[in-house]
C-alpha cells in the first residue's frame, strides 16, 4: 500500500513538474515573442512602418505566408517547428530592424528568398527563431546596353529570365533551369545552368551586390570589400550578412538555340551510351551540354524493371550544327533531326522546365512550382569515367532500390578554365560530372519518408567506388544535412568544418576567416553555415 501511495505521489509530482515546464516554457515563449515584437515596432521608421510585414501565428495570414515558400512537403507538417513571426521586408529598413532586435533578444534569424532549400533550413529550426523572407524584394533592372541588370534576392529565376528576354532576344544568364527558384539562394550558393560549358557559373556572373551586415549598415562591393564580396558568390550569403540585391553581367545567345531530349533503356543500349557519353560529354564543344538522367521504369520487352536514360540537351546553334558534331561525338545515341527542336534561348528554358516550346513565356514569371513533393537529395563528383562492369553494378542496385533517380551534368569547357579560388565554389577543373541523388514521393508519414531517404543514402553508398574520395565533395547548393550538423556551440568550427571541407575544400579556411572577421558573434547561423574560429582561451 505505502509502495501504491509513493507511485501515485511520484507520478503527481511528474505531472506537476511537467506542467509547470511547459507553462514555464510557454510563458518565455511568450515573452521573447512580445519583447521582440515590440522592439521590432519602437525601431520602425515612421515612412517605412514595419507593422504590415510583421506576420504572427495569430494572423490569419501567418500560414498561407508560412507555407507559400515551403517547396519540401517534409517540413510543412503539424509537427514541423514554426517560426515565432515572420518578417517579410517591404524595405531595407525591415532588415536593418529585424537585425537589430534579434541580436538583442538573442533570436535566430532564418533568411528565405525562394524556399528550395532542401532541408528547409531557411525555415526551419529547433531554437527560437523568425523568418526574414525576402520575396516582397524582387525588383529587376535590366540594362541591355550595358549587358547588366540589378536583380534583388527576393525574384525568381524565371522571372529574371522574363525580364531579360522581354529586352533582349539574344542576351540570357547562366543559372538554373528551375524558374522557380530564388535568386538569393542560388546566386550565394554557387548556381549553375545548362550554359556553364559555355559561361561557367551564376556566380562568375556575379559584379557587384548589396548586402546588410551584422551591424545594420547597407554595403556595396566597393564599402564591403573584395573578401566579403568573395564569400557571398558561392560561400552562402546567409553566413554573413543578407544579401539585398546582385548586379550580374548578362550573356549573348545567339536568336536559335537547338534543345532534345532522348531516352534509351538498357534494352535499348542505353549501357553502350551512357558509356560513349561519360568519355565525350566533358571535351564536346563548349556550346553543347547534354545533361544525363537516370531512373527505373517498367521495361516494355520483359515485363519488369529496367534503367532509363535521358539525355537533355541545349544547343547554342541550329539543329544541323548539333547532328553534325553528334553523329561524330556520340553517334551511338542515333540523335536524328526530328528529335531536334529549333527555339529561342527563353522558350529552351521552358523545355527544359517540362512545358511545350511554345508555351507563352508568361509561365516563368509564376512563382509557384508544378507540384510539390516530399523530397531527399544529395550530391557527388566523378573525377574518371565509370567501368561497363561499374555502370552494370549501378543499374542492379538502382532496380533493386527503385526510386531514387540520379541526374549526371557534364563539367570542361569553360568550369574547367576558372581557377577553384576564384570564388569559393571549388569543383572545377578535374571533374568529369556532378552528380544530384533525388528522391520525390506523395506519401505522408515518417514510414514513407524512412524508406525513401534511406534508399536514397543508400544508392549514394553504392557509388562510393566511382566518386571523389579524401574529401567526398558536395555541392553546396544541393545542402544535404547527412553531412553534418552544426550546433553553433563551443564545437562550431569542429562541426562546421565536417560537411565545409566537402563544400569548399581548400576555400572553408578563407571562408571562415572572413566570417570571424564581418561576423565575429556568429549572429548569421544556420544548421550548416560557415563557423567561426575558435576563440583563444586567455
Amino acid at each position: 500500500m505505502e509502495i501504491l501511495r509513493f507511485t501515485k505521489l511520484s507520478f503527481l509530482s511528474i505531472l506537476l513538474l511537467l506542467s509547470i515546464t511547459s507553462w514555464t516554457a510557454t510563458a518565455t515563449s511568450d515573452k521573447l515573442h512580445g519583447d521582440f515584437l515590440q522592439c521590432l515596432l519602437s525601431h520602425s521608421q515612421p515612412s517605412h512602418p514595419i507593422s504590415p510585414a510583421i506576420f504572427t501565428p495569430k494572423n490569419s495570414s501567418y500560414s498561407s505566408v508560412l507555407q507559400a515558400y515551403i517547396r519540401n512537403l517534409r517540413f510543412n507538417t503539424t509537427s514541423t517547428p514554426k517560426p515565432l513571426l515572420i518578417i517579410t521586408a517591404l524595405h531595407e529598413s525591415h532588415i536593418q530592424t529585424a537585425i537589430i532586435c534579434a541580436r538583442k533578444h538573442g533570436l535566430q534569424m532564418k533568411i528565405r528568398s525562394g524556399g528550395h532549400n532542401y532541408e528547409g533550413i531557411s525555415y526551419v529550426s529547433e531554437v527560437p527563431f523568425f523568418v526574414l523572407d525576402m520575396f516582397n524584394l524582387r525588383s529587376i533592372d535590366v540594362d541591355i546596353k550595358n549587358e547588366s541588370a540589378w536583380v534583388q534576392t527576393g525574384a525568381t529565376l524565371g522571372e529574371l529570365y522574363y525580364r531579360i528576354s522581354e529586352k533582349s532576344k539574344t542576351h540570357g544568364f547562366p543559372a538554373g533551369v528551375c524558374p522557380t527558384v530564388g535568386v538569393g539562394g542560388h546566386l550565394s550558393g554557387g548556381g549553375y545552368g545548362n550554359l556553364m560549358r559555355k559561361y561557367g557559373l551564376t556566380v562568375d556572373h556575379v559584379v557587384d551586390a548589396k548586402v546588410i551586415d551584422v551591424n545594420g549598415r547597407l554595403l556595396d562591393r566597393n564599402s564591403m570589400g573584395e573578401d566579403l564580396f568573395w564569400a557571398i558568390r558561392g560561400g552562402g550569403g546567409a553566413s554573413f550578412g543578407v544579401v539585398l540585391a546582385y548586379k550580374i553581367n548578362l550573356v549573348r545567345v545567339p536568336e536559335t538555340v537547338t534543345v532534345f531530349q532522348v531516352r534509351r533503356t538498357l534494352e535499348e543500349s542505353a549501357t553502350e551510351i551512357v558509356d560513349q557519353w561519360q568519355h565525350v560529354a566533358d571535351k564536346l564543344p563548349e556550346e553543347l551540354f547534354i545533361r544525363l538522367v537516370l531512373d527505373v521504369v517498367n521495361s516494355t520487352r520483359t515485363g519488369g524493371k529496367t534503367v532509363r536514360a535521358t539525355f537533355i540537351s541545349l544547343f547554342l546553334g541550329d539543329s544541323q550544327k548539333l547532328l553534325s558534331i553528334m553523329n561524330e561525338s556520340l553517334p551511338k545515341l542515333r540523335l536524328v533531326q526530328s528529335d531536334c527542336i529549333e527555339t529561342s534561348w527563353v522558350q529552351s528554358v521552358l523545355f527544359w522546365t517540362n512545358f511545350a516550346v511554345g508555351t507563352p513565356e508568361e509561365v516563368l514569371l509564376d512563382r509557384t512550382p508544378q507540384s510539390l513533393t516530399f523530397l531527399k537529395r544529395k550530391s557527388d563528383y566523378v573525377k574518371k569515367p565509370i567501368p561497363k562492369d561499374g555502370l552494370e553494378f549501378i543499374w542492379k542496385r538502382m532496380i533493386e532500390l527503385e526510386r531514387p533517380m540520379m541526374t549526371f551534368n557534364p563539367y570542361g569547357g569553360r568550369m574547367a578554365e576558372i581557377p577553384s579560388t576564384a570564388v569559393p565554389f571549388p569543383h572545377r577543373a578535374g571533374n568529369l560530372w556532378k552528380i544530384q541523388y533525388a528522391a520525390n514521393w506523395n506519401e505522408s508519414g515518417d514510414d514513407a519518408a524512412n524508406r525513401y531517404i534511406n534508399a536514397t543514402r543508400k544508392l549514394y553508398n553504392y557509388m562510393t567506388p566511382f566518386v571523389s574520395k579524401n574529401p567526398r565533395e558536395a555541392f553546396f547548393n544541393y545542402i544535404d544535412l547527412d553531412l553534418g550538423i552544426n550546433h553553433n556551440g563551443k564545437d562550431s568550427y569542429i562541426e562546421g568544418k565536417a560537411y565545409g571541407i566537402k563544400y569548399f575544400l581548400g576555400n572553408f579556411n578563407r571562408l571562415v576567416k572572413i566570417k570571424t572577421e564581418v561576423d565575429p558573434g556568429n549572429f548569421f547561423r544556420n544548421e550548416q553555415s560557415i563557423p567561426v574560429l575558435p576563440q583563444k582561451v586567455k
